[in-house]
């Protein structure tokens, strides 16, 4: 089954929404999906009530003590399952390094352990820069979701985002399939409907088709640590996440 990087070299684009909305929609749709949280600030563990008191029982400790990636499985409150992150994960740079060993051993620990197989499909929410967490997760997986926010800044970290994964593809021998989906869309803006131009001229069709509307609701999930589905059914930002996976899955994103 497909695993799915969610990343941007920019903060705040809405990379853990994304990630948590994409699980609680696949666990909507009669799915089992993995997430992966490889953020030491460990918003997607906490959003899902997976929190752990030690370093050791997060996905830290698969890279710091050689544990075993299924040991590290908890259930998440949105549906399907979780490996949590910790803040200790920070350390993981500072204990390997960012050799070409240090950078394939989450795909190694996921292909050792056959945790890809059958129908559950595997979710990793990065940190916001480019460091051996978010390299694990970019030679893990088969494809890359790059939420943008409908802001300049937010637009040059995809600029810079795409450099980098067209230097990977000397390194893993293929193209790394991506789309790139706009978030925090607010079409009164003529800056959002400007930028929606140009991105759309830049990565053409891996540009999704659907964005993801300035929505309230979204916010307010997270504060409750609820998905939008659950918080407000009904909302735009249970439409435009719903209507995301749909689009992904057509295409054969997914």
């Amino acid at each position: 089954m497909t695993i799915i990087a969610v990343f941007n070299q920019k903060g705040g684009v809405a990379k853990t929404t994304t990630s948590l909305n994409l699980i609680a929609a696949l666990a909507r749709g009669g799915l089992d999906p993995l997430g992966i949280d490889l953020d030491p600030q460990a918003h997607l563990t906490t959003i899902g009530n997976a929190e752990v008191a030690a370093g050791r029982d997060s996905i830290f400790g698969f890279y710091a003590e050689d544990r075993y990636l299924s040991d590290l499985v908890r259930k998440f409150s949105i549906g399907g399952n979780i490996i949590p992150a910790h803040i200790e994960l920070s350390k993981v740079d500072a204990l390997h390094g960012k050799g070409l060993r240090s950078v394939m051993r989450l795909k190694n620990g996921i292909q050792s352990e056959m945790l890809a197989h059958g129908d559950s499909p595997i979710v990793i929410d990065c940190c916001p820069m480019l460091n051996v967490l978010s390299l694990n997760a970019i030679f893990a997986c088969d494809r890359i979701l790059v939420p943008i926010s409908a802001d300049f800044l937010s637009v040059k970290g995809a600029i810079q985002l795409e450099g980098t994964l067209k230097a990977l593809e000397h390194v893993v021998k293929k193209r790394i399939e991506r789309r790139y989906v706009i978030t925090r869309f607010d079409a009164r803006r003529r800056m959002a409907r400007d930028i929606r131009g140009q991105l759309q001229e830049r990565f053409g069709s891996d540009l999704c088709a659907t964005h993801i509307s300035e929505n309230v609701s979204l916010a307010e999930s997270a504060y409750y640590n609820l998905d939008v589905f659950s918080h407000a059914p009904h909302s735009q930002g249970a439409r435009d996440y719903d209507a995301m996976l749909t689009e992904l899955v057509s295409t054969g994103f997914i």
